[in-house]
This record gives structure tokens, sequence and C-alpha cells, in this order.
């Protein structure tokens, strides 16, 4: 019985570390948005970067004219980021996207 009893609290332990390793490897970068309207298209600056890999989530309320990304690991970079956001345009508007340090 007592063997019983520690393999199941060596199981919990285990993965318990497993998620914290996991946790210990996200990142959040924070982009100060600009452009011309580009607060009008937020939902289009949302999703370019959540089809970057590694992207876990994008907060754009939290803080106005900002995007809060969460990382995986280091899948994405900042660059990838910036240049996602400049790629969102269109006929008379554009967003721009700048790594706050």
């Amino acid at each position: 019985m007592n063997r019983l009893r520690i393999g199941f609290v060596c199981m919990a332990l285990v993965t318990g570390c497993g998620s914290w390793v996991e946790a210990a490897t996200e990142r959040t970068v924070m982009l100060m948005l600009g452009g011309q309207y580009c607060d009008l298209y937020l939902g289009n600056v949302e999703s370019a970067l959540k089809k970057i890999a590694g992207v876990k989530a994008v907060d754009l309320k939290s803080m106005k004219g900002h995007a809060v990304v969460t990382l995986e690991g280091d899948k994405a970079t900042t660059k990838q980021l910036a240049e996602a956001v400049n790629g969102v345009k269109g006929e008379g508007w554009h967003c721009s996207a700048q790594v706050m340090k």
C-alpha cells in the first residue's frame, strides 16, 4: 500500500513540474500600435498576430493603442509580430507596430 501511495505522489510531482516548466517558457511582448485608422481594424490586427506560430494570446483591450501578446517559448520573434501588424492595411488605412522595451 505504501508503494502505491509513493507512486501517486511521484506522479503528481512530475505532472505538476511539467506545467511549471511550460509556464516558465511563456513570455509577454507589448506592441505600441499606430497608423491611420488602425484602431478601427483591431480584429484584423488580432487575426494577423494569431496566425504566427507560438502566439498563445492577444490582448487588445487592457491598454488602448497597444497589443499585449503572450508567446509560447521562442517560437516567434518580436520582428515577426511587428511585421504581421505592419502588413495589416487597406485602401486609405494602415497599421504599424513598435515593440516596447
